[in-house]
């Protein structure tokens, strides 16, 4: 009973106010779209752990694995992120692709995308 008291107490460490269970967060802001089978679907949000896809969930069956091209527009220039995953849910027009662990480029395009996000941020926010 005295445990339960102090576990009530502890302070907590992370500004957080809803739990996730991802291990990356997820990024919506982002102009992005992606190639899968050498069509082009909309990107509803990404992470370093995978991406939905706003996409007919007919063309896809749950654990393909499929070869996935994300293009991202940044600032001054266009990116493509070529990576391997496989789809681990779909439904109402939605698929969600996990993707495989990242080799060091990928996750370096990665990093990329989410700098040049943060600098164009910051620069807006300086114009003001």
């Amino acid at each position: 009973m005295f445990s339960n008291f102090l576990a009530g107490l502890r302070s907590v460490t992370s500004n957080d106010t809803d739990e996730t269970r991802r291990r990356s967060p997820r990024r919506g802001s982002d102009r992005c779209v992606a190639m899968v089978y050498g069509q082009t679907f909309p990107v509803e949000n990404w992470s370093f752990g995978g991406v939905l896809l706003a996409a007919d969930e007919r063309l896809f069956g749950t654990g393909q694995d499929i070869d996935i091209t994300l293009k991202f527009k940044l600032r001054n220039t266009i990116i493509d992120v070529s990576h391997r995953g496989h789809v681990v849910r779909k439904n109402n027009a939605k698929v969600a692709i996990e993707f495989e662990p990242l080799e060091k480029t990928i996750r370096r395009g990665f990093q990329q995308v989410i700098d040049d996000a943060v600098a164009s941020e910051f620069a807006t926010s300086q114009a003001s």
